[in-house]
C-alpha cells in the first residue's frame, strides 16, 4: 500500500472550499504527518493550485468597497470577529501553500530544499491556524451567526499570489510584515472586547496572540537561514523585498515588546515605516 505525500494532502486542504471543514481537514493531516503517516520524498511533486478553493460565502470585495460599521455594540463585536475569521482562514492556506510549494519540492529548483524543521514549523502553524479559526467560529455562533454573514476583503491572497515563486520573499511578507500586524493590531482588539465584557472572546484573541508570536519567531528563524545560505545581511534583503512585493508602507503604532519577543528587531522595520 502506497502511503499519502504531504504534497498531496496539503492541497487538499487547500482545495477544501467549506470553511470549517477547511479547518479540520486540516487539524487531521497536521495529525497524521507526526503519526508518521506522510511521505515526503520529494519523488512525486504537484504545484499548488494559484488561489485556494473557497467557500459562496462571504462575498469576496475590495478593501474600498468594505462597508464602515459602528464599532460598538453586538454588531460591531461580530464584524470584529467575523474579520479576524476571515484572516485566520487565509493563515490556514498560507500555511499549507508554505508546505506544499516550498516544503515538499526538493530538487533545489525553485528555491534551495529546506531541512525536515521546516516542514515540522510549517505544519504546527497550520494547525494552530485552524484551531484559531475554529475558536472563532464558534465565537461567531455564540454571537447568532457564522462566517460567512458579512463581506471579507480579497487582498490577503494578492501576497501569497505575488511571491508563489519566491520562497524568501514570502517569508517576508507573510510572518514577518502581515503575521507581524496583527501583533501590534490584537492587544487593542482585545482591550475592545474586555470593555464589551466579553470574557469568551478575550480569551480566544489572548491564545491567538500568544500562539503568533511563536509564527512570527518561525518565520525570522527560516528567514535568517535562506539568508545565511546565500551570504545575504537578513534586514537589507528584508529591506529589498518588501519594497519589492509588498504595497505601502508599514504602518505604526508598532507592538515592539511583541515583535522582539518573536525574534522581529525594529532594524528590520523601522526603516520601512511610514513615519
Amino acid at each position: 500500500m502506497t502511503s499519502k505525500t504531504l504534497n498531496e494532502e496539503a492541497i487538499r486542504v487547500l482545495q477544501t472550499a467549506n470553511a470549517v471543514e477547511k479547518a479540520q481537514t486540516a487539524q487531521a493531516v497536521c495529525a497524521a504527518w507526526r503519526a508518521g503517516e506522510l511521505t515526503n520524498d520529494g519523488s512525486i511533486w504537484r504545484e499548488p493550485p494559484d488561489r485556494p478553493a473557497r467557500p459562496d460565502a462571504p462575498e469576496l470585495i475590495s478593501a474600498t468597497r468594505m462597508p464602515r460599521r459602528n464599532p460598538s455594540g453586538e454588531k460591531g463585536r461580530f464584524a470584529l470577529l467575523h474579520s479576524l475569521a476571515h484572516i485566520e482562514l487565509n493563515a490556514v492556506d498560507l500555511a499549507f501553500d508554505m508546505v506544499a510549494r516550498f516544503g515538499c519540492r526538493q530538487d533545489g529548483v525553485a528555491h534551495p530544499p529546506p531541512p525536515p524543521g521546516f516542514v515540522d514549523d510549517w505544519m504546527r502553524v497550520g494547525d494552530e491556524e485552524a484551531k484559531h479559526f475554529l475558536a472563532v467560529e464558534d465565537r461567531l455562533i455564540a454571537l447568532g451567526g457564522h462566517y460567512g454573514d458579512l463581506p471579507a476583503h480579497d487582498g490577503l491572497w494578492e501576497a501569497a499570489l505575488e511571491t508563489r515563486h519566491h520562497m524568501m520573499a514570502r517569508l517576508a511578507i507573510v510572518p514577518l510584515v502581515l503575521e507581524a500586524r496583527g501583533l501590534d493590531v490584537t492587544p487593542r482588539m482585545i482591550r475592545r472586547l474586555q470593555g464589551a465584557g466579553d470574557k469568551e472572546s478575550v480569551a480566544t484573541l489572548e491564545m491567538i496572540y500568544s500562539d503568533e508570536k511563536g509564527h512570527v519567531r518561525v518565520g525570522m528563524q527560516w528567514f535568517h537561514w535562506l539568508a545565511d545560505l546565500n551570504g545575504e545581511t537578513p534586514h537589507e534583503v528584508f529591506h529589498r523585498l518588501v519594497q519589492q512585493y509588498f504595497r505601502g508602507k508599514l504602518k505604526p503604532p508598532f507592538n515592539h515588546e511583541a515583535r522582539a519577543e518573536a525574534g522581529l528587531t525594529e532594524i528590520f522595520y523601522l526603516p520601512l515605516s511610514a513615519v
